[in-house]
């Protein structure tokens, strides 16, 4: 008998070829949670050196692994079982698809034949078609020949032009396939150049640049895109060199440090309303800026927007010079046009006025960050944990609540860039213990978590995550005893509480003692400047109970406006 010379008598199979995959694109960590039909999956792949993070929900995995793509531009691996655990996979997949995060959830999932006839499978699910239109793009692999390709095409549509969530389906019977080891070898795909550049047309930089010319009040402003293209010299060179004042928004805090002579983000509601020429670098004209309009903008301006999307251009209002490409290039090509001319010093008036404003405002704010109220308010806890930080520019700071939010985010300084993680593009609660999870694997730093005790419950078990990996992760839990705050009472009189209010007094720093953590329980900005010092320094798992007052905190934070209320009458 003949045998083909190139077959050999060494075998492989569909999971070592999914881990050979992933090593061989230098993806080296997956974020998941085991069960059936992956356990050997994750098994084989720290077994193979790669590193895995085993959550208790795969939502905040696939968190962790979409906040890990946007710190490093390759995409986070989130493995989950089939049916419910890529469901629940597929909130973060959604996510991460909205904020631009570039991630791939790979699912197990039920066999082809009986799901497509609908005969009653394990976890029977098409998922497939139940995640396309909350991701980038889908792909299922049927053939152990076809994973190479087929992790390389997640790979791709993951990162290149605007980044976001990719599904990547792996059915059961596809792991366990057994193929020659050598043609599996030679299936594996290396993905090259998997972002390449995108150069923006020399027109449209002329045209961006002519507006500038013109321009009386100009302005910048950063979206976390600007932050995840890792830009940073030549976006601050931008900035720097053309005098123009600059607002961040939240997750491109850092930047250029927060306390920079050009930022106006203590003027920001008076120089969104006054500038006549916006320039938006990785920033969309969402609902997070008042979709362009309204009395939010004030006067009539022109925007000059870079985005590698051409389909952004437009989305709400009328974009006078559209500069397509990577961030970048075009952030590049504008600066090398002010460098030779193109561009003058923004008017000193302009300038001034804001200078007036922020003074006023910071001037203002440092009254109310002074007071010392007891039971403590969001001010003076925040002051407390703003004056720890300040001396670690280096830590990771995650953000979630509604009041906890808004505060924090005016009041703690960032100095370094892609630092700060919070609700994001949809303002979503429940991202944080996964952020920080994702967060502290990937930069190898300390994180310190800021929280609304209502955002934390959607993630607090994940404390148990922290805590068995050991990372130097301090959360710290505002607690006003419910949603927004814990003052609502039951009209009817009856036994329940009202919606919004909590178990009174809740003891969060208990929960981590009971995983190995440390767990401190402050009421005073004093004892929280020691706990959180004390934290940072043992770089061990933390929990700070921080009791403020319970009447602290408005409805909806900052939007109120988006919460309507009853106006019936009985």
């Amino acid at each position: 008998m003949t045998t083909n010379s190139t077959q050999s008598d060494e075998t492989t199979d569909g999971f070592h070829l999914v881990v050979d995959a992933l090593k061989h694109n230098d993806i080296d960590t997956i974020f998941g949670l085991v069960g059936i039909p992956i356990t050997d999956l994750a098994r084989l792949a720290q077994a193979e050196g790669m590193r895995f993070i085993g959550f208790r929900h795969e939502q905040h995995a696939g968190n962790a692994a979409a906040i890990a793509g946007y710190m490093t531009q390759k995409p986070g691996i989130c493995l989950t079982v089939s049916a419910p655990g890529f469901l629940n996979g597929l909130t973060a997949l959604a996510n991460a698809t909205t904020n631009c995060f570039p991630m791939i959830l790979i699912s197990g999932s039920s066999e082809r034949e009986i799901v497509d006839l609908q005969q009653g499978d394990y976890e029977e699910m098409d998922q497939l078609n139940a995640a396309k239109p909350y991701a980038k793009a889908s792909y299922r692999i049927n053939k152990a020949e076809d994973i190479g390709i087929g992790v390389a095409r997640a790979i791709r549509a993951a990162v290149s032009g605007r980044p976001g969530g990719v599904y990547l389906d792996l059915p059961a019977q596809l792991l366990a396939q057994v193929i020659d080891a050598e043609h599996g070898r030679r299936s594996l795909v290396k993905v090259v150049d998997a972002a390449p550049r995108q150069i923006p047309a020399p027109d449209a930089v002329q045209r961006a640049l002519s507006l500038l010319q013109g321009a009386k009040k100009p302005l910048i402003l950063l979206g976390k895109g600007a932050a995840y293209a890792q830009a940073d010299a030549d976006i601050r060179a931008f900035v720097e060199e053309s005098g123009i004042p600059y607002l961040p928004m939240s997750m491109a805090k850092g930047l250029l440090p927060d306390t920079h002579a050009q930022s106006a983000s203590a003027a920001r509601s008076y120089v969104l309303a006054e500038a006549d020429v916006v320039v938006l670098i990785g920033a969309r004209l969402n609902w997070l800026l008042a979709h362009g309009k309204g009395k939010t903008w004030g006067v009539p301006k022109q925007f000059i927007q870079i985005d590698i999307s051409p389909t952004e251009i437009d989305s709400n209002v009328a974009i006078a010079a559209p500069v397509i490409g990577d961030i970048g290039s075009c952030v590049t090509a504008l600066l090398e046009g002010i460098r030779s001319g193109g561009h003058g010093k923004p008017d000193p008036a302009w300038t001034g006025s804001i200078a007036e404003r922020k003074d006023k405002n910071l001037t203002k704010m440092a009254a109310m960050l002074a007071q010392n109220p007891s039971p403590m308010n969001f001010h003076s806890a925040l002051r407390s944990i703003r004056d720890v930080l300040k001396t670690r520019p280096d830590i990771n700071v995650v953000n979630e609540g509604a009041n906890t939010l808004d505060f924090a985010r005016s009041i703690i300084d960032m100095y370094e860039p892609r630092k700060r993680f919070d609700s994001g593009t949809w303002g979503i609660m429940g991202i944080g213990m996964g952020f920080a999870i994702g967060a502290a694997v990937t930069s190898g730093k300390p994180v310190v978590a800021i929280e609304g005790d209502s955002a934390f419950g959607f993630s607090g078990m994940e404390l148990e995550t922290i805590c068995r990996y050991e990372l130097p992760v301090t959360t710290i839990i505002f607690n006003n005893n419910g949603v927004y705050r814990g003052t609502d009472v039951n009209p009817t009189g009856g036994k329940d509480v009202a919606p919004t209010v909590f178990v009174k007094n809740a003891r969060y720093d208990k929960m981590i003692e009971a995983f190995g953590g440390i767990g401190y329980h402050v009421t005073t900005p004093e004892e929280m400047t020691k706990a959180l010092t004390e934290a940072i320094a043992a770089g061990k798992p933390a929990l700070i109970n921080a009791v403020i007052d319970e009447t602290a905190g408005t409805e909806s934070g900052r939007l109120t406006n988006l919460n309507p209320s009853t106006a019936g009458k009985k």
